[in-house]
């Protein structure tokens, strides 16, 4: 008789965890502030492959602001940027795949050193079979992390499909885990860790963290009880 897999089961074979930006590793606010635009500054290489995708798909809906009087933000929260520093630790690689093109989403996978960055991506699933041909890792080795109707296509096809707290109630129907918390308050660290505990390393990764982070471990010889 076939045995359909539990998210426990699927978790177990993860190699590669993405997310969705908007609503997941953000609450899906968008705020929009006036600026000035400031003369004789050279922009960043990154600001302008960002504004080349934007005038690429100026005119078309939800991919972003073209503006140089106008800056897009999002909220960002810590603990979600604290998993992917464990997932790395756990050797899990991770990233982002969204349909807006924003320097603001550039400036956080930057900071957050993600694997894999695609932004302006109407349909998810071809950055996913990118990733796959780069990685030579299978669909039942990706996990995504989503929350609306454009995540389905690649939720249905991945191995380990996580819908946020407050998801579509479609996205929540297509996923084999829901995490406790909502996007952008701390889902892709749930979905992270609930990865982690089901491959059995995430106490191991949060020690290895803790002792990256303290400038006394080089020194410490723990197992003589050098504290």
């Amino acid at each position: 008789m076939f045995m359909a897999l539990t998210a426990i089961d699927r978790a177990k074979k993860i190699k590669i965890i993405l997310f969705d930006v908007d609503g997941v590793l953000t609450d899906g606010g968008i705020w929009l502030f006036p600026t000035a635009a400031v003369g004789g500054s050279e922009p960043s290489a990154a600001n302008v492959d960002v504004q080349r995708r934007l005038s690429e798909t100026e005119g078309k809906a939800g991919f972003g602001i073209q503006s140089n009087s106008m800056v897009e933000a999002k909220g960002f929260h810590a603990h979600d940027g604290t998993s992917i520093s464990l997932a790395r630790l756990a050797g899990i690689k991770t990233g982002v795949i969204t349909k807006r093109i924003s320097e603001t989403v550039a400036l956080r996978a930057r900071d957050l050193k993600l694997d894999f960055v695609y932004m302006g991506q109407s349909y998810k699933m071809q950055a996913v079979r990118e990733i796959m041909e780069k990685t030579g890792v299978a669909l039942e080795e990706i996990a995504y992390v989503g929350d609306d109707i454009i995540d389905l296509p690649v939720m249905r096809k991945v191995g380990l499909a996580i819908a946020v707290a407050n998801a579509r109630e479609q996205v929540k129907a297509a996923a084999h885990y829901v995490t406790p918390n909502g996007g952008g308050h701390g889902a892709a660290r749930d979905a992270v860790e609930f990865v982690l505990e089901t491959q059995g390393m995430l106490e191991r990764v949060i020690e290895e963290y803790i002792d990256e982070r303290n400038p006394m471990a080089p020194s410490m010889d723990i197992g003589k009880g050098g504290f």
